[in-house]
């Protein structure tokens, strides 16, 4: 090998090896300059957030936030409170709603003015920009959005209630199938209670969630007939307080409470199957207004269509 040729190689390799420490060399400082700067910004902008600007914005919320409690707490204290016989009724489809809050009827009767008055100013000022009316439509616009504006909250509460009633509707059989494997297996009320709970939390969410709150009332010192008692009101069911009320007979008897969840189970099963039976049967009948409505007059237009053209052009 020719020595120069040697020396050319290394000398072109050494250059090589520079140039990499050199780009090397070069990152590491402009990634040491970007980590300091990113981190004194980070400081600045903590400093900025304990600074004057930051407690007057915690001023502001803390008082937004007084003023918001002190209206729940006079909205608790002198509607949502009461005893009536309204007020109750409300609290127990709020339950049935799945909404838990002590709360809630306030905030209910919040959300009804709210969204009344909202409603009402929104067409005092929108209707005038889109139409020149009377004064008494005018008002009698305003004052029907008012009243729409009250009553979406119950429509909201009504429908969410309906909603959670068909899943409890729906889960409850599996439910007490479960609840009977359960019980063969030797577990205890609470112990299958809970067992039940877990498998069904995938499935049904808000079933499962109040055989928790179940659980808990009976941890909490409550017998085991008031707190099925009580989860038959939360799921608003006849067949949960039936079942309630078969679990309390059976233990005031002394009777087998596994041989009374299987007869219990078997009718659940079977009030199931007539409800899909009953869905089936009243199928053809619900079909019948779209038929007539939609489908009828497109085969009606096909059929008549080629009759109708050949009476006006007179082609036989």
């Amino acid at each position: 090998m020719d020595p120069s040729n040697s020396f050319y190689l290394f000398r072109d390799s050494a250059a090589a090896m520079l140039s990499v420490l050199v780009f090397l060399g070069t990152g590491t400082l402009a990634f040491a300059l970007m980590i300091g700067t990113r981190t004194r910004q980070a400081v600045r902008r903590r400093a900025a957030a304990v600074g004057p600007d930051a407690d007057a914005a915690d001023r502001r919320s803390s008082q937004y936030s007084n003023l918001a409690r002190k209206i729940v707490d006079y909205t608790t204290k002198h509607y949502a409170s009461l005893d009536g016989k309204d007020t109750k009724v409300l609290r127990t489809r709020l339950i049935q709603a799945g909404i838990y809050d002590p709360h809630a009827p306030a905030y209910f009767f919040i959300a009804r003015i709210g969204i009344a008055a909202g409603l009402a100013l929104t067409l005092f000022f929108v209707l005038p920009l889109l139409s020149n009316i009377g004064k008494s439509p005018f008002w009698l616009f305003i004052a029907a959005g008012g009243v729409c504006g009250y009553l979406v909250p119950t429509f909201y509460l009504d429908r969410r209630v309906a909603s959670r009633r068909v899943e409890h509707q729906a889960g409850f059989p599996d439910f007490m199938d479960l609840l009977v494997v359960c019980s063969d297996a030797g577990l205890a009320m609470e112990a299958a209670l809970d067992r039940v709970r877990r498998e069904l939390g995938d499935a049904y969410p808000s079933l499962a969630a109040n055989i928790h709150i179940t659980n808990l009332e009976i941890r909490a010192g409550r017998t085991l007939a008031e707190a099925l008692e009580h989860f038959g009101d939360r799921l608003g069911l006849e067949e949960a307080r039936a079942f309630a009320a078969l679990i309390q007979q059976s233990d005031e008897l002394g009777a087998s409470i596994s041989k009374a969840l299987r007869v219990y189970s078997d009718d659940m099963r079977h009030k199931r199957m007539s409800r899909a039976e009953e869905k089936a049967y009243s199928l053809p009948a619900k079909l019948a207004v779209p038929m007539m409505v939609c489908i009828f007059p497109v085969l009606f237009v096909v059929i008549l269509t080629p009759v109708i053209v050949r009476l006006v052009t007179g082609n036989w």
